[in-house]
């Protein structure tokens, strides 16, 4: 991967979590869950200390640099393997994402910041609109990702 690949690459992977975090903060207003992954973050962080040392910053740098890691393995592993043009892969991207948080990520971070969501959100008040609003902000990540990617030339 050229210099150049990388840095847009990084760009898109910042546009796509903006889009996703907007997406969980609105989708309050149509009855989903608000879902604030850098304040789950930060509360995991903080969890196994008698004080709070990390700031809502620290979240939402790591949620952040998240997003970018999966920008950086959709170009260098996903780009060239799922077919079908910039919608069908953001879709597709976005529901592999979903899953992998359900069924990893979500139990464990929960696990850490002492709670536990449960495999699918099993173990929360409401885990049908929970996965709902977790697809739907994934989704969202995979379409803007691919077509910012688009847009910027990125071919993997």
């Amino acid at each position: 991967m050229s210099s150049s690949v990388f840095l847009r690459t990084v760009v898109c992977g910042f546009v796509a979590t903006f889009a996703m975090a907007m997406t969980a903060f609105l989708q309050g207003g149509i009855g989903l869950p608000v879902i604030d992954v850098g304040l789950i973050l930060t509360e995991s962080f903080n969890h196994v200390h008698d004080v709070a040392p990390y700031e809502i910053i620290f979240g939402n740098l790591a949620f952040n640099i998240i997003g970018v890691g999966l920008a950086l393995i959709w170009v260098v592993y996903f780009q060239h393997r799922i077919p079908g043009n910039w919608i069908v892969q953001g879709v597709i991207y976005g529901v592999i994402i979903s899953i992998m948080a359900g069924l990893v990520v979500s139990p464990f971070a929960s696990a850490a910041a002492g709670e536990s969501f449960g495999l699918f959100y099993s173990n929360t008040w409401v885990p049908g609109k929970l996965i709902i609003a977790g697809l739907l902000m994934h989704i969202v990540y995979g379409l803007f990702l691919t077509q910012s990617l688009k847009v910027a030339g990125v071919n993997g």
